[in-house]
């Protein structure tokens, strides 16, 4: 049986909370690479080889190395077990090519945030996804995943080329590296939390 937010018996463990986090931004921003990195489970996987049918629809400005992209999502998982409020995290990472954008929807649906990834090398690519979470109004914050060939900028800079307002929160990351990916997701966890007291303590 679950319990609402401080409703506990004294002395029981707190019941671990369940969220559903996306990650989303422009193609071969990292997404399926971050899912992979901090998934305790085997990830799921839909990539596909790109073809050369594909060469006047997929622009690889930026990622001329990349060899596969994802037709419809990624899932992994994680656990956070520290206090005061266990986690199970799972995400889902969404196709970044225009052509798979009609799975947003469903991927976003019962999400309470999610990872806007951005390439400062392709910097505009980040608009949509950035676009549809604000009109969404689902929190989220942008993670600037720094490829080794890209150039370093800090937040205020990314912030005002992307026209961020000063509550979303703009992080840098190597989505490679566990730790770092795992930093982004729990500053989203606070960033959605701190956002929902906000807007539904205020109309309690």
């Amino acid at each position: 049986m679950a319990y609402a937010l401080g409703s506990e018996p004294r002395g029981a463990a707190p019941p671990v909370a369940e969220l559903k986090i996306v990650v989303a931004g422009g193609f071969g921003v990292g997404k399926t690479t971050m899912v992979a990195s901090v998934s305790e489970i085997d990830p799921l996987m839909t990539e596909e080889v790109l073809t050369y049918a594909g060469r006047n629809i997929d622009d690889l400005t930026g990622v001329a190395e990349k060899t596969t992209t994802t037709v419809a999502m990624d899932f992994g998982r994680i656990t956070f077990d520290e206090p005061p409020r266990p986690m199970i995290l799972f995400l889902f990472g969404t196709p970044g090519q225009e052509r798979f954008w009609f799975a947003w929807p469903d991927l976003s649906y019962g999400a309470v945030g999610a990872v806007v990834l951005a390439d400062t090398r392709r910097l505009e690519d980040s608009f949509a996804a950035v676009s549809y979470f604000e009109q969404l109004k689902t929190p989220f914050v942008v993670a600037v995943n720094e490829f080794d060939n890209a150039c370093r900028y800090p937040p205020t800079e990314v912030r005002q080329a992307l026209g961020l307002g000063p509550e979303v929160p703009v992080l840098t990351c190597d989505v490679r590296d566990r730790t770092s990916a795992m930093t982004v997701l729990i500053r989203l966890v606070e960033h959605s939390l701190r956002h929902r007291h906000l807007t539904y303590g205020a109309l309690a």
